[in-house]
């Protein structure tokens, strides 16, 4: 049977060749900044999959996100024993992926996230790609598959948890 185009993407994706190319890509995602934007999505069929369309009005970008527990800040300990403190353990009540979308959209205040996937990680990151649209764009205005983001109702739709 013949496999479509990003099936086929999917397929390379998943295969154990890609480690090399993984590594190398992670040490140059390391060096560059929390919130970085991208010219095309690394994951062209989640993208495609999650709603991005090639065209002005999109942005694809990653972002970088620490693993493991929160560290909750230390104000006045007041003596008491470091360890009753409650500093570390703290699980956010967030999963990572939002965390994610949370600072793109921080970032960019005047784009909206659609949505967001994984897209690699190691010992100590996690990075997603986010995609963000721009609800003023006259491109996203006339098009009738995604101007319902355009919509005040959809204003900063990410710090309510309407993202999927």
């Amino acid at each position: 049977m013949v496999k479509g185009v990003y099936q086929a993407i999917r397929s390379i994706w998943r295969k154990k060749e890609n480690l090399e190319l993984m590594k190398k890509r992670l040490s140059e995602w390391r060096k560059e900044p929390v919130v970085k934007r991208i010219e095309k999505p690394s994951r062209l069929d989640r993208a495609r999959a999650l709603g991005y369309k090639a065209k002005q009005g999109f942005v694809v970008v990653r972002v970088r996100v620490r693993k493991g527990g929160r560290k909750r800040k230390l104000y006045g300990r007041g003596g008491r024993k470091p360890s009753k403190a409650g500093l570390v353990k703290f699980t956010p009540a967030k999963s990572l992926k939002r965390i994610a979308e949370e600072k793109a959209a921080r970032k960019f205040v005047n784009l909206e996230v659609l949505n967001s996937y994984y897209v690699a990680e190691d010992g100590n990151y996690k990075w997603f790609e986010c995609i963000l649209v721009d609800p003023h764009h006259p491109n996203i205005i006339n098009d009738p598959k995604i101007n319902w983001i355009c919509k005040p109702s959809q204003r900063r739709r990410v710090f309510r948890g309407l993202t999927k």
